[in-house]
């Protein structure tokens, strides 16, 4: 996330500052403007921490060349001219792309961070020895930032949630919980080992349907050239003769005409679509429907469904406490299991049971109707036999070997899907070109 800071004045002229982190300019505008309106002040300057280069020179020594973030150009050449340096030029750099880091390096952060954190070392050590070993630069800078915040007594949630987009939503998330869960090794490692299996089904998804659809996209290239361009210059030479077209070589130079004649209306009907549904499930709406419908599709359904149901499990048993008091726990696993249909659910009506009409846990996660027989199933045992945390643990690990399987089957399926269709794209090519060669002209001389 980005960090912007905003300044402005109360009605009694008290100055008011402060620093915030948004993932947009516009978002951050709308939350200093919400803030304006519940406190009364006057806002003159919302600005983004941008990174801007500089050269500078110290008593006729060497001219030094850096970078440095700062909310304004004036700002930073005034912080070096108070460090004894003469100002030569700063400029606000263009192109300010910070590099990548990729899951494998994340989950290696989080992985050596647990092991460390069980050999019982603070966990300040461990960032100062995960930076200096660290060769990713946008990494090191991520641990320098988290060391910095940690030290300034920030929360987790904060910490890690303003780079949400290097450790994902889910990692992010447990982070922040780990900072404050009194058992940092036991939820790094959870989290680490979550998205190592994520990461791994990624990668055999891409690697699966990779060739598949190249495939696909240019079955249908070659379709659509075919119909809308070659056949119809061989079909009309047979009309040319006054031939009857048999049936299907009729119909496909009927669609090659409607094709021409109405391509972009064609292109609307199938992309508009497709933007609309993807702009909607950004939203919070579209997002809540998505994640309530789409665990009721065959087979990817059912496997995300188990999955979050997984990672509820897991959390459960790494926060779970023997207290009784464990409302918390069920939220937090409850906005980690990454669907938000669930999530509300489980917040909606479970939680509200519990704290209002006393419900026992099974009862209340049975009321939600998010949770599966299996899960239940458990959850009821563990309640009975007072080992909850243990049976969490047994659920988590059964539907991780479950999915695991699920996983090499769904995308088994799919590659047989995606074939499936080509064959049939190029049976039709076949069959229509076929009927068209066996067409006799009958011409009389």
């Amino acid at each position: 996330m980005a960090r912007f800071r905003f300044k402005g004045r109360t009605n009694n002229n008290k100055l008011v500052q402060a620093e915030f982190d948004s993932p947009s300019k516009r978002e951050a505008k709308q939350k200093v403007n919400k803030l304006a309106r519940a406190k009364s002040i006057n806002v003159s300057t919302v600005e983004k921490k941008s990174l801007y280069k500089f050269k500078v020179q110290r008593n006729g020594s060497a001219v030094i060349q850096g970078e440095q973030e700062a909310f304004n150009k004036e700002e930073l050449s005034k912080a070096l001219s108070k460090l004894g340096y003469k100002v030569l030029s700063v400029k606000k750099k263009l192109f300010q792309f910070k590099g990548l880091v990729s899951s494998s390096e994340v989950v290696t952060f989080i992985r050596l961070s647990a092991d460390l954190l069980r050999q019982e070392l603070p966990y300040s050590e461990i960032l100062t020895l995960l930076y200096e070993d660290t060769t990713n630069k946008r990494l090191k800078e991520v641990i320098r930032q988290i060391q910095k915040d940690l030290q300034d007594g920030k929360e987790g949630y904060e910490v890690y949630g303003k780079h949400e987009d290097i450790f994902g939503k889910f990692g992010a998330h447990m982070l922040g919980i780990a900072s404050t869960s009194g058992n940092m090794a036991e939820v790094f490692e959870s989290t680490a080992k979550f998205m190592e299996r994520d990461s791994a089904f990624k990668k055999s998804l891409r690697r699966a349907l990779m060739m598949p659809s190249i495939a696909l996209v240019a079955v249908m290239g070659v379709i659509l050239f075919y119909v809308g361009y070659i056949f119809p210059l061989m079909a009309e030479m047979f009309l040319k003769y006054d031939i009857v077209l048999p049936p299907m070589t009729a119909a496909t130079l009927e669609m090659s005409y409607f094709m021409q004649d109405h391509w972009l209306a064609i292109t609307l009907i199938f992309t508009v679509p497709i933007v609309a549904f993807l702009y909607y499930i950004q939203t919070n709406k579209g997002r809540y429907m998505l994640d309530k419908y789409i665990i009721r599709i065959p087979v990817i359904g059912d496997l995300l469904h188990k999955m979050s149901i997984e990672i509820f499990a897991r959390v459960f048993y790494t926060l779970y406490s023997d207290s009784g008091q464990n409302v918390e726990v069920i939220k937090t696993a409850s906005e980690a299991c990454r669907n938000v249909y669930m999530e509300r659910q489980i917040k909606d009506i479970a939680i509200k049971k519990m704290l209002m009409d006393g419900t026992g846990l099974v009862d209340a996660l049975t009321a939600s109707g998010v949770f599966t027989r299996p899960a239940l199933s458990r959850f009821k045992l563990g309640a009975e036999s007072g080992s909850v945390r243990e049976n969490a643990e047994q659920l988590a690990d059964y539907y991780e070997v479950q999915t695991e399987y699920k996983l090499a089957a769904t995308v088994e399926m799919i590659t047989v899907f995606v074939n499936i269709i080509i064959a049939i794209a190029l049976t039709a090519i076949t069959i229509v070109s076929s009927e068209a060669a066996l067409i006799q002209p009958n011409i009389e001389v």
